[in-house]
């Protein structure tokens, strides 16, 4: 139940076990002897897939030590305490982003405070990637209860981190829509349309 993993050798260890069941071995087979293969390959590409993030491994991890990680869109999860002042600041913000936007602010502005808007979002969460990184090695040296919590603790606060991203990328999808209809619009022409006639 180590987090740190050798990446060369689980490559290799999945590249030998991938020939000896891939179900094309397994043609001339019995009905069951292709079933077995196929089960076997899934099991093995999901094995393959887990292990070699080390996101995902410390979510595997959590999951059989019984500290589940609640995935973004699961329930509303709660702000994490040690979040809640740039949660604060970045809801106060992406509201006067979004006033100013319907109030016909120029869209290449609202890209900039945006932009300045995730910088500190951005920092907090390599500061977290870092502390994730710490623990895991922690946790291979001691494996105790107290590092297992910090874990999920950093992960909880992760997926938070990342769907602040996430909104914030989405403003900035708004605000580069913006942008592009004001840069499409030819110049001098009003956006009202003409009357009839």
């Amino acid at each position: 139940r180590r987090l740190k993993v050798d990446m060369p050798l689980l490559e290799q260890r999945f590249r030998e076990l991938s020939r000896q069941y891939h179900p094309d071995y397994f043609y001339n087979a019995s009905q069951n002897e292709r079933v077995e293969s196929l089960e076997r390959s899934s099991f093995l590409n999901d094995a393959y897939r887990t292990l070699r993030n080390p996101v995902t491994r410390i979510e595997y991890l959590l999951q059989i030590e019984h500290l589940p990680v609640t995935r973004p869109g699961e329930g509303s999860p709660k702000v994490p305490a040690s979040l809640l002042q740039e949660v604060f600041a970045l809801n106060e913000e992406l509201d006067e982003i979004r006033e100013a936007r319907e109030s016909g602010v120029d869209p290449a502005g609202l890209r900039e405070r945006l932009e300045s808007a995730r910088k500190p979002i951005e920092e907090k969460r390599e500061a977290h990637e870092r502390e994730l990184d710490e623990l895991s090695a922690r946790w291979d040296a001691q494996q105790d209860r107290e590092t297992l919590e910090a874990l999920r603790e950093r992960m909880l606060e992760r997926n938070y981190i990342n769907n602040l991203l996430a909104t914030i990328d989405r403003e900035v999808a708004g605000a580069d829509s913006g942008l592009q209809a004001a840069e499409s619009r030819p110049e001098g022409r009003s956006q009202e349309p003409e009357a009839g006639g």
